[in-house]
C-alpha cells in the first residue's frame, strides 16, 4: 500500500520521472546530488517508498530530537555528531563489511547551501569497503531522478571526485544557486 501510495503521488501527481540504468547490488552507496532544498529528503523518501527501496541515509543530529528522532530512525536516519572527532567512515565500513546486506545514501555537499568543497567521508568508506558509488541527480526543473552511473573507487581521489563532479553538472536543484561543484 505503502509502495502504490508513493509511486501515485511522486510518478502520477507530481509528474517526476525516473531514468535509473544501474544495477543496485546488495551493497552500495548512492552519491546524490544536488542538495539544495529540504525538499530533496522528501523526493528522496517519495521515491525509495515507490521503488521499493530501504536505504540508510546521514543527517546531522539536531534533526534527532524527540519526537522526530523516531521518525528518523525509522526511516533509515543515521546522526552525525560533527563535532566529534571520530572516524565514521571507518564504523560506516566496518557495518558494511559485515553486512549481508548495506545501502547508504549521502549528499556529498553536506549542506543545502553553495559548497564547492564536498565531503568525501562517502568516498572513502565505498573505498574501505569495496562498495561501488551509485551516482543519483535529483533535477528539479526537468522533474527527474537519474542514475546513469557507477564509481568503483580506486583511491585517485582527485580524479575520480572530478568525474563525480563532472556528473552531476546539468542537474537543477530546487534552489540552483545554492548548487557548487
Amino acid at each position: 500500500m505503502w509502495k502504490s501510495f508513493c509511486r501515485w503521488l511522486l510518478y502520477s501527481r507530481m509528474g517526476w520521472t525516473i531514468d535509473v540504468t544501474e544495477s543496485h547490488p546488495e551493497k552500495y552507496i548512492i552519491c546524490l546530488a544536488p542538495h539544495t532544498s529540504n525538499w530533496d529528503f522528501i523526493i528522496g523518501q517519495l521515491y525509495s517508498g515507490a521503488e521499493g527501496m530501504k536505504c540508510n541515509f546521514l543527517m546531522k543530529k539536531e534533526w534527532f530530537f524527540w519526537p522526530m528522532g523516531i521518525l528518523m530512525r525509522k526511516l533509515g536516519g543515521i546522526p552525525v555528531w560533527r563535532s566529534k572527532h571520530m572516524s565514521m567512515t571507518d564504523q560506516l565500513a566496518m557495518t558494511a563489511m559485515k553486512m549481508d546486506s548495506f545501502h547508504l545514501c549521502v549528499t556529498p555537499e553536506g549542506t543545502r547551501s553553495a559548497n564547492a568543497e564536498w565531503k568525501l567521508g562517502f568516498y572513502f568508506i565505498a573505498l574501505k569497503a569495496n562498495l561501488p558509488i551509485l551516482l543519483y541527480g535529483v533535477d528539479f526543473e526537468k522533474k527527474a531522478i537519474v542514475c546513469r552511473k557507477t564509481i568503483i573507487p580506486d583511491g585517485d581521489v582527485e580524479k575520480q571526485m572530478k568525474e563525480v563532479k563532472e556528473y552531476f553538472k546539468d542537474f537543477k536543484g530546487k534552489i540552483p544557486e545554492n548548487f557548487a561543484l
